[in-house]
This record gives structure tokens, C-alpha cells and sequence, in this order.
């Protein structure tokens, strides 16, 4: 049985961010290597319930790191580059269930879903293609909200991990969350409706 490594430390994380952005490039390949299990583990939640059976979850850590080699990198710690991964992460999901959409036409629509869930709670199933439009609103109306939102549910981050990651307490991480899901449900609710 293979245990996970503990995380590096955000200072060491920040460290290396520091360094790769100054111009050293071997300090993005430690820097993947000393956060490689939690990228993997990040992956394999976004995956998790959702229709993607093209997509492994190496696969899409690896197009979710392309896209960050190919920006600037302008991440100033821990939590901007989490951030950008899992954003990263959630645009490769997109780009997949707008080709496999793509590909269906003709031939009858394909409704790709994303799982929603955690521990306790009832299942949330959403088309993916919806559920980033209304992540999107949300970041517009509420950022760190959205934030908390999509660390949790794309990037599978527990509650503490989440406040360490965006230097909040755990309490304002409940807070944002209830707010997220309870805005995110009313909007799939009344999606449903129109149907």
C-alpha cells in the first residue's frame, strides 16, 4: 500500500512559483513533483461521476498542465496556482464535452454530466457545458464564493485544506459554500423547469 505523501509546505510551493516565474525553468518540474499526488488527486474528483470515458485522469492533469506551461507564469502562491490548475482542469473538461457535443450532432444530442457530491449529501447531476455558464455568473457575482465552489467540487479539496489554501477561516469556507451551493441549486432548479 502506497501512502500519499504529506503536501510541501505554501512556502516552499510559493518558493518555487518565485523562482519559475523569475525564469528558472527547472523550478516548475520540482515544483510538479512535490505537488504531483495532489494534482493527480484533483484529477480523479474532477472525473469522478462525470461521462468521460475518453479521459483519464492522467490525461487530463497532463492537458490541464500544458495549458499553464503555455502562460505566463504570474502565480504569486500556493492558492493562485491551485486556482489555476483546477481552472485549467475545468477547461479541459469543457473543450472534451463541447468535441464529444460536437461530434453527436446529426446523430442525436449527448448530455455530458458532472457529479456533484460529497459525503452525505444528495447528488447534484448537471450538463457540464451549464454548470460552467453558471459558474461563471457566479464569479462575477461572487468570486471567493465561486472559488470555494470549484476548489471543493473540481478540485476536491476538504473544507481546511481550502481555507489554508485561500488564507480564510474554515468558518468562512462554510459560509461561502452554503451560500454557492444553495445559489448553484436554485439556478439548476429553475434550469429543470424550463425544460
Amino acid at each position: 500500500m502506497r501512502f500519499a505523501e504529506p503536501s510541501p509546505p505554501t512556502r516552499q510551493v510559493t518558493e518555487l512559483l518565485l523562482a519559475w516565474r523569475q525564469g528558472d525553468n527547472s523550478a516548475f518540474s520540482r515544483l510538479l513533483h512535490s505537488v504531483h499526488d495532489e494534482l493527480r488527486r484533483m484529477a480523479l474528483s474532477r472525473l469522478r461521476g462525470g461521462e468521460t470515458p475518453s479521459l483519464a485522469a492522467g490525461d487530463l492533469l497532463n492537458e490541464a498542465l500544458l495549458k499553464l506551461m503555455h502562460a505566463t507564469p504570474d502565480w504569486k502562491d500556493r492558492a493562485h496556482f491551485f486556482g489555476a490548475v483546477s481552472m485549467a482542469m475545468r477547461s479541459v473538461l469543457v473543450d472534451h464535452a463541447r468535441a464529444r457535443q460536437a461530434d453527436k450532432r446529426g446523430g442525436g444530442w449527448h448530455r455530458a454530466t458532472y457529479t456533484l457530491s460529497s459525503l452525505g449529501e444528495e447528488e447534484m447531476v448537471a450538463d457540464l457545458l451549464t454548470l460552467d455558464a453558471l459558474l461563471q455568473q457566479l464569479q462575477a457575482l461572487d468570486p471567493r464564493a465561486a472559488e470555494v465552489l470549484q476548489l471543493t467540487y473540481f478540485a476536491g479539496l476538504e473544507r481546511a485544506e481550502i481555507a489554508t489554501v485561500l488564507d480564510v477561516s474554515v468558518a468562512t469556507v462554510d459560509r461561502e459554500l452554503r451560500f454557492a451551493r444553495a445559489w448553484l441549486a436554485e439556478r439548476l432548479d429553475c434550469q429543470d423547469l424550463e425544460r
